[in-house]
């Protein structure tokens, strides 16, 4: 017991220690029931942008990098479609515009790029109504549009709420056109789906989909095999259409924590006890996707503790990490458990989440985390916050590339201006000279800074000095952490949408005067 009391006292300074160099580090944004964010409908334009702006910065001061906001919470959306209604949790009743002609979607994707923050737009493609009473629901919707047959054969009510059936073409091709709208008209940087594909079970309820099943079973004779087929064939559909349309845009998908448990499945299936799976309940063959490689990023929701025996993070960790098949693979963290844990009650200690950061660090198939939720971060759940920000995630990092294996669309390589000074500040500015066209110019830069006469280890995240806002129209820098006498390096690299480095700039070192640098 000392022994682990110790161990979790020192967690903190071990997670400054071994920050990696690039890394990703996000945080869920949900908008259903405005459980994150906005915190009320009916906000004005002003008041939106002044809140999102704030909840950025915040977790922006934490150290994170990516955020993945909820557009679309119940077959409506938080962006201007001509396809499915505003969501009541942005205006109060659905199918309401906001004021003044307001973009929601514009504003907070242009909000997170300033920031050096991704943004994921968190789609629900299947739940389409949040309670059975469809009379609030916008006249626009579609379960007040179709016809009863078609309605009937497209939606289907399950534990008082309303899905999409996911037996339905008409159904894939109506989402398919949500997709495809979304990444035509928003500069986003991914399409991210949750774990709710068929409705997690209810006690007492049958899935109400036989007759479908019945009317075409496609050679099936099981009718899970069928349904699994069913989401296949749809998240098959969407990886197609994403990745013609797009490719810079990365299509990721955050199931439950457990595939499917060993003893049903002896073989692929993992150690655990969940009493529910993805594969076996959702109708969700994850490890599939990631097999054929349909999603480019999988973040398994692993919502235990560490020694929780039913399911137990290490194992699962573990599991994840060998059935990534070459995908990146965030993990999804339960910062909603924190001090609140229920039977789980390694939950009360401290140091539960950022041994779990650890153990994600650890292992090289793990390329970041994602928290649930932003609000449970804020609230410095056992001091959590306070950890991440001074110790965890202390210094920045880049997002780690798509396919390294693969080159940077960049050509040209940065050359460094002379050097500016004042007594408090060295300005180091650069260009790109010849840039034929804008698939030349860089997403985005990043600044490093050494010690001495020379470059150093690039690999190390203390050497990164800065990074610019996402497209930036200024390529300068002020470094206001540099003292009189002594000799500093600086060199700047480009990066390409997929995060992949292009060439990187001639070094440049420079000698801190009082008011002036000389370079040599």
């Amino acid at each position: 017991m000392l022994r682990l009391f110790i161990l979790l006292l020192l967690l903190p300074f071990a997670l400054r220690a071994q920050q990696p160099a690039a890394e990703l580090r996000g945080a869920w944004i949900a908008t259903v029931f405005n459980n994150d964010f906005p915190s009320k409908p009916g906000l004005t334009p002003q008041q939106f942008c002044a809140e999102f702006d704030g909840l950025l910065d915040s977790l922006y001061s934490m150290g994170l990098n990516a955020v993945f906001v909820q557009v679309r919470p119940a077959g409506d959306a938080f962006y201007r479609s001509e396809i499915v209604p505003w969501s009541a949790y942005l205006t109060g009743l659905q199918g309401k515009a906001p004021a003044d002609n307001f973009d929601p979607l514009a504003y907070m994707v242009a909000s997170a790029h300033h920031r050096q923050m991704a943004f994921h737009a968190w789609m629900n493609p299947f739940r389409a109504a949040m309670n059975s009473d469809t009379t609030k629901l916008a006249p626009t919707n579609r379960l007040r549009t179709l016809d009863p047959g078609s309605k009937s054969r497209q939606f289907f009510q399950y534990g008082n709420r309303w899905y999409f059936n996911p037996a339905s073409d008409a159904v894939h091709n109506h989402l398919r056109e949500v997709v495809y709208e979304l990444l035509s008209k928003y500069d986003i940087d991914g399409i991210h789906f949750d774990d709710y594909f068929y409705p997690y079970p209810v006690k007492g309820e049958t899935l109400p989909d036989s007759a479908s099943f019945a009317a075409e079973p496609r050679g099936f004779t099981d009718i899970s095999d069928w349904r699994r087929d069913n989401v296949n064939r749809f998240v098959a559909a969407v990886a197609g259409d994403v990745h013609t349309l797009k490719p810079h845009v990365r299509f990721g998908i955050s199931p439950f924590g457990v595939w499917r448990n060993i003893s049903r499945d002896s073989l692929a299936g993992s150690p655990t006890r969940a009493g529910v799976t993805s594969y076996d309940d959702l109708f969700a063959d994850v490890r599939l996707w990631l097999q054929r490689g349909w999603i480019d990023y999988v973040a398994p929701q692993l919502y235990w503790s560490i020694g929780y025996s039913p399911a137990d993070y290490a194992l699962l960790l573990d599991w994840w990490s060998r059935n990534s098949f070459g995908r990146h693979l965030y993990i999804g963290l339960a910062a909603y458990k924190v001090g609140n844990g229920g039977d789980d009650t390694n939950w009360n200690q401290p140091g539960q989440l950022a041994a779990q950061l650890q153990a994600n660090r650890k292992n090289p198939a793990v390329l970041g985390s994602i928290f649930f939720s932003a609000k449970y971060l804020l609230a410095n759940p056992l001091g959590f916050r306070d950890t991440l920000r001074e110790h965890g995630y202390s210094k920045p990092v880049l997002l780690p590339p798509d396919d390294p294996k693969l080159p940077a669309t960049l050509v040209l390589s940065p050359t460094f201006n002379i050097p500016t000074a004042t007594r408090k500040s060295v300005f180091v500015n650069w260009t790109t000279r010849f840039v034929y066209h804008d698939a030349q110019l860089p997403y985005y830069f990043a600044v490093y800074r050494f010690n001495g006469k020379n470059p150093g280890d690039f690999t190390d995240a203390k050497n990164l000095l800065y990074m610019t806002p996402y497209r930036p129209s200024k390529w300068t820098y002020e470094d206001t952490q540099t003292k009189k006498g002594k000799f500093y390096t600086y060199v700047v690299i480009p990066y390409d949408r997929q995060n992949r480095a292009g060439r990187p700039s001639e070094a440049l070192v420079v000698k801190r005067k009082r008011s002036k640098v000389k370079v040599l």
